[in-house]
């Protein structure tokens, strides 16, 4: 048995040490799998399961002891299932934010020494020993913590991270006598690491907040024989599934629910990005994530709060940019190898010429090797590639679009093939019952009860609309509108339901399935939906059922072809005629229909044994494998099921196919952002190199090649963040 905990690193910064964190933890005997994410800060640790509070704590003991011995300054922290918490982590803070003001204000001492000797009137004042030690004392106000870090790193045998390379080419410096220019490189590293931080902070920040809000406190109704009592408020995380609340005006839903009392507005942007109200009235779903608008309302619970739809998000959000995409797990193998050769480069580039070249002097290529050292840090590739991919979830998630890691981010510009399903993907999935057909000698209503009463324990969109129309026949006649259970439900996956009930076996489903009953079975109109009804192997005659097509499904379509897909086919359950009628209307490429689930991932694997790169895009649970055996599944998230959602890759909120053209669009500006970082880095990088090496470079220009391309390369990242809206339908105005 194990359990899965979450430790937040606070001061972790360096991505050289949240690799070697991970690393490290994993090869620990008690640890099936560690995953640090920097962007978060979390490190999130399946480990065998404590017994209780004193061996939890003694885990987080042996975990922080592993952090010191790799990178001092970072506190490990258990996070909560709410962030965070606890007077340790509130003073750890502090300690931190102490200890960041203490070292602003010396790095600002040693700035204003510099600056005040480096002036005429301070070369006046100051001459020989005594402004050499001036010299070093800015360098040391200024450098304190490069070289602490430094120093520590070597001391456990870590020489090949930038903190060296600052140490060995300022030092250097002060060796040939180039005082000033010592200091320099080092204040000018620490400004640029100063903005450096802030770039990623930014993006670090936005994140966080999404992950550490909760929603208030609940106002539950507490419910007796004598009716409700008082609201009562009550933290979310104690409240049951089942639990009756108030929602006021301007509440946020705390948890997913049904509203049993009420009517009125809420506003679901939160979750799936749309910018139009979303119309409740009983019996209506809400998630939690939406706001109460105008009315009030009494909701009934179906969720806990850490199985909320919000609360899923968020937790989905928080672990997707930990998943490495390929960009990012390249440049963590390229700076590997790339730092120990350019100090090797750097080394024979100081000692090589003076021994070889007629009148070359030491001092100049010691110089030359030193600037060399200084340019060749990867800091900007290994800080901004994952920075970029994790700018693009986030990105996405504000258009309502779940991406659930850098590499399926990266996959979405590969695919040249989509599948769709039809039912609740290419179309709303609100069936409505059209016509009844009846068998000889049967009514109409006894026909359409038949229906409801084998169908009222589906959540199916079929058998919700047959229900819908059952409650709607008897509510004009002021019946009681729930059909009779059944004494138990058999669901036949792509086929049907079989129920028993007063005595008698009711099956309702495709005309296929009804064939094994060999009876004559009314076809119904040519391309509609049509399922039968057999009471105990007599035909008792067929619904008849409507769907329409998705408002955006034309635009979808037409968007993704324009973005480079090549081929779009439809895979349904659903009769070939059905299949065919949406086929010919949407203009796919080609379908396939009466598939069960199996069938749906044979006629993927098919197109993936031919080099194609597929997507799938589908919302119900017959949906789930051939979700997960595409090379990007996508689900129908705002209301689709649960196990699609958690077998996608890419889940879409506002149940809009448009959706899956603007994650296109946000994966190749991710992607296009990338490339560019990479290129502008060792583009930079290589011409100053060279110049280094020819003597036409100083130190200022390799702390532009180090910290200022660095610098560059974050703020492009953060074009991502600023990219245009959605381009998705908003869809329809709301009724006044």
């Amino acid at each position: 048995m194990s359990e899965k905990n979450e430790y937040i690193l606070s001061g972790l910064s360096c991505s050289h040490c949240a690799a070697v964190i991970e690393d490290k933890i994993n090869k620990l005997d008690w640890v099936k799998e560690a995953r640090v994410n920097l962007a978060t800060q979390i490190l999130y640790l399946d480990e065998g399961s404590p017994e209780s509070s004193s061996e939890k704590t003694a885990v987080r003991v042996k975990i922080q002891e592993l952090v010191d011995s790799i990178e001092d300054g970072i506190t490990v922290e258990q996070r909560s299932e709410h962030g965070s918490s606890g007077s340790d982590t509130a003073a750890s803070q502090g300690l931190i934010s102490g200890r960041a003001f203490l070292r602003k204000w010396t790095e600002l001492t040693g700035a204003l020494i510099f600056l005040f000797v480096t002036l005429s009137a301070g070369r006046e004042l100051f001459s020989g020993t005594l402004l050499i030690g001036l010299y070093a004392a800015a360098y040391l106000l200024i450098g304190r913590t490069v070289l602490l870090a430094g120093l520590r790193n070597m001391k456990k045998g870590r020489f090949l991270d930038e903190n060296f390379l600052m140490i060995i080419a300022t030092a250097g410096a002060f060796a040939i006598g180039d005082y000033p220019e010592a200091v320099a490189v080092m204040l000018f590293y620490q400004v640029g690491e100063f903005f450096q931080d802030l770039a990623v902070d930014r993006s670090r920040r936005s994140i966080r907040s999404l992950m550490d809000s909760k929603p208030g406190k609940v106002l539950v109704l507490a419910e007796s024989e004598s009716g409700l009592s008082e609201a009562v408020e009550t933290d979310p995380e104690l409240v049951a599934e089942g639990t009756l609340y108030r929602l006021r005006p301007g509440d946020r839903v705390p948890l997913d629910g049904v509203v049993e009392k009420g009517r009125g507005s809420v506003d679901s942007s939160a979750l799936t990005g749309e910018s139009y109200p979303r119309q409740v009235e009983a019996g209506s779903t809400v998630l939690s994530g939406f706001v109460n608008r105008e009315s009030v309302l009494e909701v009934r619970s179906t969720r806990t709060l850490s199985e909320s739809s919000y609360s899923r998000i968020i937790r989905m959000v928080e672990e997707s940019s930990s998943r490495k995409a390929r960009s990012e797990q390249f440049i963590t193998r390229f700076a590997a190898w790339y730092t120990p050769a350019v100090v090797l480069l750097a080394a024979l580039l100081a000692v090589i010429p003076p021994l070889v070249v007629e009148g070359a002097e030491f001092r100049d290529w010691l110089y030359r090797a030193l600037v060399f050292l200084v340019v060749s840090c990867p800091c900007a590739l290994v800080v901004s590639i994952p920075l970029g991919f994790f700018a693009g979830i986030g990105r996405a998630s504000k258009e309502g679009i779940l991406v659930k890691g850098g590499n399926f981010l990266e996959a979405l510009n590969r695919i040249d093939t989509v599948f769709m399903d039809k039912t609740g993907t290419l179309t709303e999935g609100r069936f409505a019952v059209s016509e009844l057909l009846p068998a000889e000698g049967v009514e109409e209503s006894e026909l359409l009860k038949l229906a409801a009463v084998a169908e009222s324990s589906s959540s199916h969109p079929i058998a919700v609309s047959i229900v819908n129309a059952w409650r709607d026949r008897l509510s004009g006649a002021g019946e009681s509108q729930a059909p009779p259970q059944a004494e138990s439900v058999e669901e036949i996956a792509g086929h049907g339901i079989r129920a028993h009930w007063n005595g008698g076996i009711i099956s309702v489903g495709k005309a296929s399935w009804m064939a094994e009953h060999e009876l004559t079975l009314n076809p119904g109109p040519e391309g509609s939906t049509t399922v039968h009804v057999v009471l105990d192997e007599v035909y008792k005659g067929a619904v008849v059922l409507s769907d329409a097509v998705r408002h955006d499904t034309p635009d979808a379509l037409k968007g993704l072809k324009k973005s480079g897909i090549e081929s779009i086919f439809m895979l349904t359950g659903d009769s070939d005629a059905t299949a065919a009628v949406v086929a010919q209307e949407l203009g796919l490429d080609g379908y396939q229909a009466d598939l069960l689930p199996h069938q749906k991932v044979e006629a993927l694997e098919m197109a993936i044994a031919q080099g194609k790169k597929t997507a799938f895009m589908g919302d119900g649970i017959n949906d789930a494998p051939v979700l997960a055996r595409a090379d990007v599944g996508i689900a129908m998230g705002g209301l689709g099921a649960d196990a699609a959602i958690e077998a996608a890759d890419i889940v879409l909120m506002g149940d809009e196919p448009s959706r899956l053209v603007n994650a296109r669009r946000i994966a190749r500006k991710t992607r296009v952002i990338v490339v560019q970082n990479i290129v502008l880095a060792l583009a930079i990088k290589g011409v100053i190199l060279v110049l280094a090496a020819l003597g036409y470079a100083g130190m200022g220009l390799a702390v532009f090649g180090d910290v200022g391309v660095a610098l560059l390369a974050v703020l492009n990242v953060l074009r991502i963040m600023s990219g245009r809206g959605s381009t998705a339908p908003t869809g329809p105005a709301t009724p006044r």
